[in-house]
């Protein structure tokens, strides 16, 4: 088929290539309009994300779109109409909770219910970050107060950090940088990955799979390489300068950071439900009821830490003195370092599908949609055991509450308010290398060869910006903090 046969509905060529079998589910939309080009794609069923160029005249911005759309159908796309093909369904992860058999229960010190099952959670010394299967991602105040709620275009499967920045894990392929004043898609997974965990280190994100896979890409969305592991279902990845982790049904293997070579694997005892790391060691919490610490430089199982029922969630407290545990019957644990359990407690709240320590206390995202905050310390536990525990705080939203909605097409020229002069801001600028939009640093004081991490949606071939700061990242690119604004 040629590119001239590709052409319909007059300005508009709408393409899509769908395989059989879990393969590729992706549209290519590419629109003439004068001088202007305007390509949409993504994953069948989605928005998709929208890149702009414009051109000195029209023939040239019509010869400029038959070569991309050429591009495409060599590629294995083909003419389709839009909303024919539906979207192909997504894996939401399954969970049961059953009511917790401890004869105690937690020190719940304030809780918040987003209403919806949660498995995304950050916590950091400022602030407290909730994610759930509508969507919706809350930033709250360790006093509970909740701050901000993002508003994203599907279920959120986890939150991660990297440094000062949070991205959010979706049901639509993407991952949404929350750590700008709107959220942006800073990285778009390939349509036959079903994602199931992230985790980003030094600007690298490394993907789990339904099908045990595990997938890298690094800052621009390139991929940087792919494994299959040995089993399926692969709820654990956790990376750090060395090594990536990678949890799956039949155990955990560990990859060299650049995927050259597997340095170990081991079977666990059961399927891995969930994954932590410390500097020397990673957890991995099991179908078959247990914790297992593994050594990062030999993979050999040094302390087992066994619960009553499948373990859904795992965390340490720093240096892993303290390990704890949430389970399929909402009960949480506290283990010693050598695997002796100090208590078990009823959540009050469903089964924990994520964890985090943090100062004494134990944050928790629950099957019913709770974000729940714990006190973990001794006198408040010992005190728990007795009988005696606080009245829980149940948070509510406020009602002038700001929603944020991270830029789309649709959205992102409404969204990005216009700046006259670049006052103390960065001026960035979009280049066209390669066939690809990128974003360099225009200001003076910035390495001029690295590229920075941008929303795809905003940028246009020429097009300049003036952004709050940027940070540079050990990767070799910079990120955006603050406010965009188009430069006009």
């Amino acid at each position: 088929m040629s590119a001239a046969q590709a052409q319909q509905s007059g300005n508009t060529t709408y393409l899509e290539l769908s395989q059989e079998g879990g393969g590729a589910h992706k549209f290519y939309e590419v629109t003439v309009a004068g001088t202007t080009v305007s390509v949409r794609y993504g994953r069948i069923g989605a928005d998709g994300q929208c890149q702009t160029s414009t051109f000195p005249n029209p023939e040239k911005a019509k010869a400029a779109a038959a070569k991309k759309i050429a591009e495409k159908v060599r590629k294995g796309y083909a003419p389709a109409v839009r909303g024919q093909r539906a979207a192909r369904p997504v894996t939401r992860r399954q969970v049961t909770s059953a009511p917790s058999t401890a004869r105690a229960k937690a020190p719940v010190l304030w809780r918040f219910r987003t209403g919806a099952s949660a498995f995304g959670i950050h916590v950091d010394d400022e602030r407290c970050w909730v994610g759930n299967q509508n969507g919706d991602v809350y930033n709250l105040g360790h006093d509970g107060e909740v701050l901000a709620r993002y508003s994203l275009p599907d279920g959120v499967k986890c939150l991660v950090a990297d440094d000062f920045w949070i991205y959010a894990g979706c049901d639509d392929g993407s991952v949404y940088d929350l750590s700008a004043k709107v959220p942006f898609a800073a990285y778009d997974i390939a349509a036959s990955v079903d994602i199931f965990w992230l985790d980003i280190h030094a600007g690298v994100l490394h993907v789990a799979d339904r099908d045990g896979g595990l997938t890298v890409i690094d800052h621009e969305d390139e991929l940087q390489w792919s494994r299959n592991s040995s089993g399926e279902q692969a709820w654990m990845v956790r990376a750090d300068d060395r090594a990536v982790y990678h949890g799956h049904s039949r155990g955990v293997t560990a990859y060299a950071a650049d995927g050259t070579t597997q340095l170990w694997h081991t079977a666990t005892s059961g399927n891995v439900l969930f994954g932590w790391q410390e500097q020397h060691a990673v957890y991995a919490g099991t179908g078959r009821r247990v914790v297992q610490r593994l050594a990062k430089s030999t993979g050999a199982v040094e302390a087992t830490f066994a619960c009553d029922s499948a373990v859904y969630s795992c965390a340490t407290s720093p240096g892993g003195r303290y390990v704890f545990a949430g389970d399929s019957a909402s009960s949480v644990y506290c283990f010693a370092a050598d695997g002796t359990r100090l208590w078990k407690l009823g959540t009050g709240c469903g089964s924990a599908l994520s964890m985090q320590y943090h100062d004494e206390r134990l944050y928790i995202v629950t099957t019913d949609g709770t974000l729940a905050c714990i006190d973990a310390s001794e006198a408040a536990i010992s005190a728990a055991q007795s009988g005696t525990v606080p009245v829980a705080a149940d948070i509510k939203l406020a009602a002038a509450l700001p929603t944020y909605a991270p830029l789309t097409t649709a959205s992102s020229v409404a969204t990005v308010s216009a700046a006259p002069a670049p006052g103390s801001g960065v001026v960035v600028e979009c280049v066209e290398q390669g066939g690809r939009v990128r974003v360099r640093v225009v200001s003076d004081g910035y390495e001029p060869s690295w590229n920075v991490q941008f929303p795809r949606a905003i940028r246009e071939p020429g097009a300049r910006y003036v952004v709050d700061s940027l940070h540079s990242s050990r990767g070799g690119f910079y990120r955006v903090r603050g406010e965009i604004r188009r430069l006009v």
